[in-house]
């Protein structure tokens, strides 16, 4: 399932790249403070198109991690996305989308992105003793349960309807992708699964399958094989992007990605409907996700 294609890939988006926009021709970024009912208060980043306008609708890309993606100057790394700078230097490529950037509930972030259809499919003892690992020296990975369910909940049923109404979009599955990475990474394969009469297209950077920060003895691959495995057959039209780098955390996404790509093989998926990429010599950071951001950007909103 390696994709041979890149190199094409790439050439296509470096002629595209000789004749970039302007990076000032880009929109305001206009951001919504959205109340909830299923989660708490929310930033959302809309970024639009420099074309954008009234006669048109444009397919919408949600994000996770909303706060990275635009400015390294606010981020907690001095990393961003470069989502902006990606989609202007295809813009003569790609339908352009309106971008919807979701930040992200940290320290909660573990909670909310983990798939929670996932985390209950682990036996008791499984569950406590996930809940007993630290992300950082006093702090635990999981601040609270997960609640995945709600936060999609919160995407489909609120932001959505918010967006469709208050912007010109395309409405439709086929035009409506949502991505992020490492644990957005998961949270965007598990919207696509459980919402795919919304969701058409999922962009899953740098997979966090472990789930925590080591392969040994962990469950937790093997659950979410367990569930793709339940799911893959009923949603066989979904367009799905993988990768991962082999440095620091991507390090360990080498086994379970290959045992999920070898799933979808031996379901039947062929290579228009899904791509899963290695990129040698990427970590688990911005600064690796944008530089390869172009790749699934031209797969989801080519022309």
């Amino acid at each position: 399932m390696r994709i041979l294609a890149l190199l094409c890939i790439l050439s296509c988006c470096m002629s595209c790249e000789s004749s970039r926009r302007p990076l000032e021709k880009t929109a305001q970024i206009i951001n919504h403070v959205l109340d909830s009912k299923y989660i708490a208060k929310r930033n959302v980043d809309i970024w639009l198109p420099p074309d954008y306008n009234q006669k048109e609708s444009y397919p919408v890309l949600y994000m996770h991690d909303g706060q990275m993606l635009f400015d390294s100057t606010t981020t907690w790394n001095k990393q961003e996305w470069s989502v902006d700078e990606v989609l202007l230097m295809l813009s003569d490529s790609i339908h352009m989308p309106i971008v919807v950037g979701v930040w992200n509930a940290d320290p909660d972030r573990h909670a909310e992105y983990f798939p929670e259809k996932v985390y209950l499919s682990l036996s008791a003892e499984e569950r406590i003793t996930l809940d007993q690992i630290d992300r950082e020296p006093g702090k635990r990975l999981f601040s609270r349960m997960p609640y995945s369910d709600d936060y999609l909940r919160f995407l489909v049923e609120e932001l959505k309807p918010f967006v469709d109404s208050t912007y010109n979009t395309l409405q439709d599955r086929e035009n409506t992708v949502v991505a992020g990475s490492s644990m957005g990474g998961l949270i965007s394969m598990y919207a696509a699964y459980e919402y795919p009469n919304v969701f058409g297209r999922a962009i899953c950077m740098s997979t966090h399958w472990p789930g925590t920060f080591s392969l040994e003895k962990n469950p937790i691959p093997a659950a979410f094989l367990q569930y793709l495995d339940s799911k893959v057959d009923l949603t066989k039209d979904l367009k799905l992007y993988y990768d991962r780098g082999d440095q620091t955390l991507d390090a360990l996404y080498a086994s379970p990605q290959n045992k999920v790509d070898s799933l979808y093989q031996a379901h039947g998926y062929l290579a228009n409907q899904i791509q899963s990429m290695i990129f040698p010599g990427d970590a688990h950071d911005e600064r690796s996700w944008a530089s390869r951001l172009h790749i699934p950007f031209y797969m989801m909103f080519k022309k």
